[in-house]
C-alpha cells in the first residue's frame, strides 16, 4: 500500500537555530540569544544578558530572515509538500508581556506563508520552540509563574488569528517533556535552578502551566479555525531493556513516563495514573487551580507528532552512557553511533510509533529526525553525503514498514534541519543535518551561499516516488 497519496513530506527547523535577524524589525530578545557556542563535549554557556564581543549563534544563525525566498525555492524543487518552521516569540512580542503585538513581526511571517503556498507548500507550524523571550524569565521566573499561561495563550491566540487562513496544521510546544527529561530544561522552560530549590516541584510546576497554556492555545485554535489541525509535539528517545532481567523492565518504563506523563494529559486530557505515579516518586506535584482539569479536558489535540534520533537501553547495572537528544542512556551493543555518539536505530522508529500510536490510537506525524555530521566540500563544490543519504533512507524503511504492515495512521515526515542550521544541542555549524549547505563555520564567518548536497536530489526522488524508491 505505501503512504497515503496525501503524505506530507518535506523538512523542520526553527526559528532560533535557523531565522536570523536577532533585532531586525522589533524582535525582542529571546533566551536562545543569550546561549553561546560550545562543542561536543563541552555545554554551552548561558549569560545574563547579551554581552559585546561574544558570538551567539542564533543572532545571524544562517539568515532565513533574509534569504526566504532562495530557501523556499529550493525547497519547492525538492518536492516539499509541507515545510515545518516555528514562530518567534519575540519576533510578536518583544518582551512577552505586551498588550498588542508587533506588527513588523508579524507581517515577516505573512511574507513566508504567502511565498510557501506560491509553490504550494503547506506550513507545519511550531508555536513555542526554544524562544521564549529573556524578559520572561528575569521579571517573572519563567513557567514557574503562572502568568506566563496568559503570555503564551495571548500569542498563540494572535498568530492563530492572524494566519487563520494561511496555516491549518499548527504545534503547541515542541519536545514539551523535555522540561521533566533534562538535567538544565533551558531550552524548553527557561529555567535555572536556584540553590536549595525543590527541582522536580518546579519542573512539575512548569509543566503543568504548559500543558494548561497548550490546552487554552487548542482550544481557543478549534474556535478560531474548526478547520485547524493542532498537534502537540513529543521528543521520543526510545529505551530498551539492558537484560532480560524484570528490574530493567521496570527501569525501562520509569525512564519512559516523562513522554507519557505529556502524551496523555495532552490525548487524554487529563493526569492519568502515569502522571501520578511520577508525583508519588518524586514526592510532590502541582499547584492547580479550580477549572484547571476542564481546561485540560477541553484542549486535547488531534495528533501527536515527535522527533526520534536514537534510542538508549537502561538497566539496573552499571553501563556505558551516550549522548542523545536531550537525553542520555546506555550504549546498545548491536548498534553504530554517529560521530557525536547519537546511536542509529531505524527499527526503533517503527517501535516508537506502535507503542505510541497503540497506546493513543490518533495520527501520528514524525517532525525530526536526521543525522548530524560533518560535510566536506570537495574541490568542485559538491558534497556527498551518503552516509546521510543511508540514515535516512533505512528510517523511511521502517516508517514504510510500521504504515504498510502495522497499520500506523501517519500523516507525514519532516527531516531534520532540511537545510544547514544551529545545532541545539552544541551551538555549532560543523554538526550539519540538511540537504542544503549553507557556508558559515562555527566562528560565525562565511559568505551564506546555499548548495545542493548529493541528499537533495536523493530526497527529491523519494518525494517524487512518494516514498517508493529509496
Amino acid at each position: 500500500m505505501g503512504f497515503k497519496k496525501d503524505f506530507f513530506w518535506g523538512g523542520a527547523t526553527a526559528a532560533n537555530q535557523y531565522e536570523g535577524g536577532w533585532q531586525e524589525g522589533g524582535k525582542g530578545v529571546s533566551i536562545i540569544d543569550v546561549e553561546r557556542g560550545g562543542s561536543h563535549g563541552v555545554e554551552r554557556r548561558i549569560d545574563d544578558e547579551v554581552l559585546e564581543g561574544v558570538l551567539y549563534p542564533s543572532h545571524e544563525a544562517t539568515d532565513f530572515y533574509h534569504h526566504y525566498k532562495e530557501d523556499i525555492a529550493l525547497f519547492a524543487q525538492m518536492g516539499f509538500k509541507t515545510f515545518r518552521l516555528s514562530i518567534a516569540w519575540t519576533r510578536i512580542f518583544p518582551n512577552g508581556d505586551e498588550e498588542e503585538p508587533n506588527e513588523e513581526g508579524l507581517a515577516f511571517y505573512d511574507r513566508v506563508f504567502d511565498e510557501l503556498h506560491k509553490y504550494g507548500i503547506q506550513p507545519l507550524v511550531t508555536i513555542h520552540h526554544y524562544e521564549m523571550p529573556l524578559n520572561l524569565v528575569k521579571k517573572y521566573g519563567s513557567w514557574r509563574n503562572r502568568k506566563l499561561v496568559d503570555f503564551a495563550v495571548r500569542f498563540g491566540k494572535t498568530v492563530m488569528e492572524r494566519y487563520k487562513d494561511k496555516v491549518k496544521y499548527w504545534l503547541t510546544f515542541n519536545e514539551i517533556n523535555a522540561l521533566l527529561t533534562h538535567y538544565r530544561p533551558w531550552h524548553q522552560g527557561g529555567l535555572v535552578f536556584e540553590e536549595g530549590e525543590n527541582q522536580e516541584q518546579t519542573k512539575l510546576q512548569a509543566m503543568h502551566h504548559q500543558l494548561l497554556a497548550s490546552a487554552m492555545t487548542v482550544k481557543a485554535g478549534h474556535e478560531i479555525n474548526p478547520d485547524f489541525q493542532i498537534g502537540c509535539m513529543l521528543i521520543y528517545p526510545l529505551r530498551y531493556a539492558a537484560t532480560c532481567s524484570p528490574d530493567d523492565q521496570v527501569i525501562t518504563r520509569e525512564k519512559m513516563i516523562p513522554v507519557y506523563y505529556c502524551g496523555d494529559v495532552h490525548v487524554r486530557g487529563r493526569y492519568t495514573n502515569t502522571c501520578r505515579s511520577l508525583w508519588k516518586k518524586w514526592g510532590c506535584r502541582p499547584k492547580m487551580e479550580p477549572g484547571d482539569e476542564r481546561l485540560l479536558e477541553q484542549g486535547k489535540v488531534d495528533f501527536i507528532s515527535f522527533s526520534y534520533y536514537q534510542s538508549n537501553i537502561e538497566g539496573a547495572t552499571d553501563m556505558e552512557r551516550v549522548d542523545g537528544n536531550l537525553v542520555w542512556g546506555g550504549k546498545n551493543p548491536y548498534l553504530k553511533s554517529t560521530d557525536w555518539g547519537w546511536q542509529i536505530d531505524p527499527v526503533g522508529l517503527r517501535v516508537s510509533l506502535n507503542n505510541l500510536y497503540d497506546r493513543y490510537q490518533v495520527p501520528l506525524y514524525v517532525v525530526e529526525n536526521g543525522m548530524g555530521a560533518i560535510d566536506q566540500v570537495k574541490e568542485d563544490g559538491t558534497i556527498d553525503d551518503d552516509y546521510r543519504i543511508d540514515y535516512l533512507k533505512e528510517h523511511i524503511r521502517a516508517m514504510r514498514d510500521a504504515v504498510d504492515i502495522d497499520g500506523v495512521d501517519l500523516m507525514g515526515y519532516t527531516t531534520w534541519g532540511c537545510i544547514d542550521l544551529v545545532s541545539a544541542g552544541t551551538g555549532e555549524m560543523r554538526k550539519r543535518y540538511g540537504f542544503i549547505y549553507v557556508d558559515r563555520d562555527d566562528e560565525g564567518k562565511g559568505t551564506m551561499k546555499r548548495s545542493r548536497k548529493k541528499s537533495f536530489y536523493w530526497y527529491k526522488n523519494v518525494i517524487k516516488t512518494n516514498g517508493e524508491e529509496l
